[in-house]
């Protein structure tokens, strides 16, 4: 359980490290900083690969705690109250922070791929000016 408690909050820092990180990234892709973009690439990635792992052994915990089908909502219920309810809340907050990260992701994505479009047409221009009839 405790382990499960520190992964939690670990992911709490990890997150607030990403949304940080996908600022810089929107700023780098308005000002076409490609270098900038590459480097944050690589800090981003990194840091969803060891998100990931802290996820992916919070599911082990959880599955050894209460079986293979086993949820957090089950392994919060093994704790006292005040303890529950902290768990809960940190839980509700990394939620929170999940979706937000995913709206800056998509914010940014959007960006990239309307740029990468802009440039395209500049590049090799219009496929079909007109429309067809």
């Amino acid at each position: 359980m405790r382990a499960l408690l520190q992964g939690i909050a670990a992911d709490q820092q990890a997150y607030a490290e990403l949304q940080a990180l996908l600022e810089q990234q929107f700023d780098g892709a308005v000002r076409h900083q490609s270098a900038r973009l590459a480097e944050l690439a690589g800090a981003i990635t990194a840091l969803v690969d060891t998100m990931e792992a802290r996820r992916a052994e919070r599911v082990a915990l959880v599955q050894r705690l209460l079986g293979p089908h086993g949820t957090m909502a089950q392994a919060f219920a093994l704790l006292k109250n005040p303890a529950r309810e902290r768990m809960e809340a940190d839980w509700r907050t990394l939620e929170h922070s999940v979706r937000e990260c995913k709206r800056l992701g998509k914010r940014n994505s959007d960006l990239l791929v309307e740029q990468y479009t802009i440039m395209q047409r500049v590049l090799h221009g219009e496929e079909q000016i007109y429309a067809p009839t």
